[in-house]
């Protein structure tokens, strides 16, 4: 028998959030930003203390934690909203993507006729 590469993928997705697939109350966005705000570790399960340690460096999206920790990203979004109860970390919406001006919608629409013509 061979050993596997990934220990993880011994565990199952519904070990790790304890049997729940729906956050507790903390609706997350794949691009919603996650901080920590506290440096306790003590009490957390493996996944909670990497998410963590992974966010102290700074802000990082659901998405990307989900990424690092070779997690499915509902799975995140359950440790992620038990982490934020217990107030482990908290959340930021993305930064919006600018929007283009009156002006520079118009003169697309200009460069747009213009091209057509």
């Amino acid at each position: 028998m061979t050993p596997r590469r990934n220990e993880r993928a011994l565990v199952r997705p519904h070990v790790v959030t304890g049997g729940r697939a729906h956050p507790s109350r903390n609706v997350f966005d794949l691009v919603t930003l996650v901080v920590a705000v506290s440096d306790q570790l003590a009490g957390l399960s493996p996944e909670q203390r990497a998410i963590v340690t992974l966010c102290r460096g700074g802000a990082l999206s659901v998405v990307e934690i989900a990424g690092h920790l070779r997690l499915p990203v509902g799975v995140a979004r359950v440790l992620l909203s038990d982490l934020m109860d217990s107030g482990h970390v908290t959340t930021r919406a993305a930064a919006p993507a600018a929007r283009p001006t009156r002006t520079e919608i118009l003169q697309e629409v200009l460069d747009g006729l213009r091209a057509r013509l």
